[in-house]
């Protein structure tokens, strides 16, 4: 199995890729342990934009020996909670905490759109030791510098980000300002829209250290039954492409 985290021949200068799929499926699990990934993003609901998985799901990937980080996400649409939503995610991350999982994956913004940092220092003290990711809801804040610099403040160790645009590559450009801005004391990982036709560019350019995609296509899943549903499904193929055009840089 292929082992992204060993690779040692990058140019211009030596540094290893890490790669994290976003996995939110039975299927997507066992595709990230054949192709062993660096890491995963737990989810379910992909097509929602992801939610926060059963623990049937989490334990499937601790049975897989896979590393993972969970989504805490009680709901789909934007990143403002209130009280209660607030109470079940803190919950659900002393649950996934106390089972074993690597990390969490969380946005949370007040009404404004600025970081919502009184809830964010609880979910820090309700993390403990578990690595911290800030995800997309970091787009939709007011100002990026102001939130990474808050976000370094309260010890977050990764930011999941589009270039504070809907893609990574209308974002570019953010997404080369924002590494220069965290001058590694925060990791910017770019997601959203990332592929075999951008990631020479967001390796080599903007000099990522890690990437994060789903290999998904939309499909219509059980077409003759009444319960028909379209939703996002991962293909291997492209997870797998990806993956060789990685190691082929």
């Amino acid at each position: 199995m292929i082992n992204f985290q060993k690779i040692t021949n990058f140019s211009p200068m030596s540094r290893s890729i890490a790669v994290e799929l976003c996995a939110s499926s039975v299927e997507s699990l066992s595709i990230a342990a054949k192709y062993d990934v660096t890491r995963i993003e737990l989810c379910q609901d992909l097509d929602q934009g992801g939610l926060t998985p059963s623990p049937g799901l989490f334990q499937f990937a601790k049975d897989l020996q896979l590393e993972t980080h969970v989504l805490i996400r009680p709901r789909a649409g934007g990143f403002s909670y209130t009280l209660e939503e607030k109470k079940v995610m803190l919950d659900d991350i002393k649950f996934f905490k106390e089972n074993g999982a690597a990390g969490i994956t969380i946005g949370a913004l007040k009404e404004n759109f600025e970081l919502d940092l009184e809830f964010l220092t609880r979910v820090k003290e309700q993390a403990g030791n578990l690595h911290l990711t800030f995800h997309r809801a970091v787009d939709e804040s007011i100002e990026w510098r102001r939130s990474l610099e808050e976000l370094i403040d309260l010890s977050f160790h990764r930011v999941l980000t589009s270039g504070f645009s809907s893609n990574v590559d209308n974002g570019f450009h953010i997404l080369q300002q924002m590494i220069a801005w965290s001058s590694s004391r925060i990791e910017i990982m770019p997601g959203g829209g990332v592929n075999t036709n951008n990631v020479q560019r967001l390796i080599q350019d903007a000099k990522v250290r890690s990437i994060h995609f789903s290999g998904t296509s939309k499909v219509l899943l059980d077409e003759e039954s009444a319960f028909s549903e379209t939703i996002l499904r991962v293909e291997e193929k492209k997870v797998k492409r990806l993956l060789d055009k990685i190691k082929e840089l």
